[in-house]
């Protein structure tokens, strides 16, 4: 075997090994030391599996190793991800996803015939990887106290409760920073590629380039005319990859986060870091999920840096400033906190332990997220009542898709084919789409193909029916999100959600008057969703992927009884089927009184539903018997209001608020749940957290300098760590003589614009 003596983690091959074999170990070495290649090969006699929590990294680690013994992939070292397989008899060490594991796990929790387990890069704190990490604890507690567990990180965190800690400190070579940020924020891609120029000319060697995705791939790509660039990213073919991992001329690699861990890509003693990632976001309250760019945090960034000193003393060009740079925070947010978690809560559940109970998870998930989870998988028939996986569950989950995603393929392959279903599916797991129509996505790569027949041998039993691409492509779409099943209203689309969604300007599926909606999101600033992938339907199909949406009630109203057919939050039908009963027009020849909502009976009912007694309720119920000899709503307010604990109704529920920029602004307490403050962005700065009253934070309706609502949230705290970037750079330009400084926690508030100059 050949073995490479200078790398740092050679000095402690002997001392993991020793320690695996005691107890679950944890190996903390910089980038470039090693650790992914030469402590697997130390396991001389034992069967391992490394997990990667990409593919491409599985792949490259794997290559690596067997170059190493001088064998091809798939001897002794091989690997698996998912729709691509490279083992033999001897493979004695294989490369598997995260997510492939957790599968295996799920399958058979012994992992007979495997000695040791190592979980590679498990700083970045995937799903999967949280999985992974509970699971191998309880399998190894439980049932195979004899199993080794490693888990290797760049940096040290949250990893393996109790286990013995390795650390390589020094990384293979000296590293020069230099930080040229943008002259006027924000970053842009071309300020981006401008850099890559610079150290285009500054140095001889490769360039590895970090950007959030894969439009600013090709985005920095179209800036450096005259340079060989190559991308490389998680979506691209098997060979576009290995083409971006093997050298040949001096190039220029742009990549987005795949690159930052368990790759080397030859040749590169140059890195250009934008400083952004890309992270996953959800409404829950409208089931939309979104991809946000943010700062990246600085465990990444060194992560990203210690990719130019793999082979030899690097430079890296960071696209911010040193004081941004203090300002980063130190770690990634772990994904459990901010991502959907119906395929994670399915897992818990087919692993016996329904809301991760009795797990040593690394992070508690979030108890609201976890809920909505739990009702998608109740609905879908995956958990009983007690949380537990019902065997439609587990078949669901042996399907390694989204759970909403097997379902449609399950329930979808007998009305329009197996194999209908299988390529559908596959464009919908998907994370970009070349079109915004289902039945137009390009289908032609090879990932695609693989995918969806993987897809097809999880069908028991598969029919093949004849239905044309836009029948399959709304049934499908239709059976995996019902509750986005969508009807035209004007401009826009109403789901049976509720929540309206547009399609961009000049997309195909404009004027139809129904769609089944396959992706979609909210932009920050924008009330409406935004469509990104959809299907054209018509009624009949919206009735039968969502027939348990379907209802139909008798409402009466002094016009008469009208039976209403619903779809969710769509009106199907209305017909009048009687005259209006008669304790309806009594109750209206009361409500003739008109029991207004004032701003002292919209204060007095949220105490009473935040407080309770002694604050009254003053509901019409409770009113209207008072209101009868013809009293005003105001007076008989007063007459309720509970002495002595009136005069305590303007520090609770004060009619106005104090806000940094020192105007009082006016609260509107019209939701009984809280209340609002509708407030310019430029106003709040300096409040690092969001205001109470009466004991409950404020929802805050952050406005434009024009007035228009940018942002909607209760954690000013948040907004000000996540949100407030994507609104500064929309909004900078556009308002160019209002203050947007990078760190509105430490600006002074403001209610005027800048002078003109």
């Amino acid at each position: 075997m050949v073995f490479v003596e200078s790398l740092p983690v050679t000095r402690v091959l002997d001392e993991v090994v020793a320690s695996v074999r005691r107890t679950p170990t944890v190996l903390v070495a910089p980038p470039g030391t090693g650790k992914t290649t030469l402590v697997p090969l130390h396991f001389e006699h034992e069967t391992v599996i490394v997990a990667e929590p990409r593919r491409i990294a599985a792949r490259a680690a794997a290559q690596r190793m067997a170059e190493l013994r001088g064998e091809r992939v798939g001897q002794s070292v091989g690997y698996s991800v998912r729709g691509d397989r490279k083992v033999g008899r001897a493979t004695r060490i294989e490369v598997v996803t995260t997510g492939l594991l957790v599968q295996r796990l799920l399958a058979d929790p012994e992992l007979p015939g495997v000695d040791v387990v190592m979980l590679d890069e498990c700083h970045e704190r995937h799903l999967d990887t949280d999985l992974a990490t509970a699971f191998l604890l309880e399998t190894r507690d439980a049932i195979r106290p004899d199993l080794g567990l490693l888990a290797a990180t760049a940096t040290p965190g949250k990893t393996l409760p109790g286990a013995a800690l390795i650390e390589v400190e020094s990384p293979l070579f000296p590293i020069e920073i230099r930080w040229i940020p943008p002259k006027r924020p924000p970053l842009t891609m071309e300020h981006v590629a401008q850099v890559v120029r610079q150290a285009w000319a500054e140095t001889e060697h490769d360039i590895l380039v970090f950007v959030p995705g894969v439009a600013e791939i090709e985005r920095v790509r179209r800036n450096l005319p005259g340079i060989p660039t190559l991308p490389l990213h998680g979506r691209l073919p098997a060979e576009d990859q290995d083409r971006a991992l093997h050298r040949t001329a001096r190039r220029v690699i742009v990549a987005t986060a795949v690159a930052e861990s368990s790759l080397t890509v030859p040749g590169v003693r140059v890195v250009v870091d934008s400083g952004l990632a890309r992270v996953p976001r959800i409404d829950l309250a409208r089931g939309l999920g979104s991809l946000q760019t943010v700062r990246a945090a600085k465990a990444s960034t060194v992560q990203r840096a210690g990719r130019a000193a793999r082979e030899g003393a690097g430079v890296v060009y960071k696209c911010w400033s040193p004081a941004d740079d203090e300002r980063l925070p130190a770690q990634p947010e772990p994904e459990v906190r901010t991502a959907e978690l119906t395929g994670f809560a399915l897992a818990l559940a087919c692993w016996g332990s329904p809301g991760g109970r009795g797990l040593a998870l690394p992070d508690e998930p979030p108890a609201a997220a976890m809920s909505v989870a739990e009702q998608t998988l109740t609905a879908l028939g995956a958990i009983d009542a007690d949380g537990r996986a019902t065997a439609r569950g587990r078949r669901i989950a042996r399907v390694g898709a989204h759970p909403r995603l097997a379902r449609a393929l399950l329930d979808g392959a007998p009305i329009v084919g197996a194999r209908n279903a299988a390529e559908v599916v596959a464009v919908l797991a998907e994370d970009s789409f070349s079109s915004d129509d289902v039945a137009a996505v390009r289908r032609t790569t090879d990932r695609w193909r693989r995918e969806a027949s993987l897809l097809y041998r999880m069908i028991e039993n598969p029919i093949e029916r004849t239905t044309n691409a836009d029948r399959a492509a709304g049934v499908i779409a239709g059976l995996a999100y019902p509750e986005r099943i969508a009807r035209r209203r004007r401009d826009a689309y109403l789901m049976a959600s509720g929540t309206e969604a547009e399609l961009a300007p000049g997309s195909p599926l404009q004027g139809h008057p129904w769609l089944a909606i396959a992706a979609a999101d909210r932009p920050s600033g924008r009330v409406n969703a935004r469509i990104r992938l959809a299907a054209a339907i018509d009624e009949d199909i919206a009735r039968e992927v969502a027939s348990a949406l379907l209802s139909t009630v008798d409402e009466a109203s002094t016009a008469g009884i009208e039976r209403i057919e619903r779809l969710g939050a769509i009106v199907l039908s209305r017909k009048k089927i009687g005259p209006p009963p008669a304790e309806v027009l009594a109750a209206a020849r009361r409500a003739n009184l008109t029991i207004q909502w004032t701003p002292l009976r919209h204060r007095l009912a949220f105490l009473h539903n935040t407080i309770g007694a002694p604050w009254p309720d003053v509901s019409d119920a409770a009113l209207i018997e008072s209101m009868m000899d013809g009293t005003d709503v105001h007076t008989a307010l007063q007459a309720i209001l509970p002495w002595p604990a009136a005069k305590d109704l303007d520090k609770l529920a004060p009619e106005r608020l104090p806000v940094p920029s020192g105007s009082t602004i006016k609260l509107d307490y019209a939701d009984p749940e809280g209340p609002v403050l509708a407030v310019k962005v430029q106003e709040m700065f300096g409040r690092p957290t969001t205001p109470v009253v009466g004991g409950r934070p404020v929802l805050l309706h952050l406005l434009s300098p024009a007035g228009r609502p940018v942002a909607v949230t209760r954690d000013l705290a948040s907004f000000w760590r996540t949100g407030y970037p994507q609104v500064r750079a929309e909004l900078r330009g556009r308002y160019p003589r209002h203050p947007w400084p990078e760190d509105p926690t430490t600006a002074p508030a403001t209610k005027r614009a800048n002078p003109r100059r």
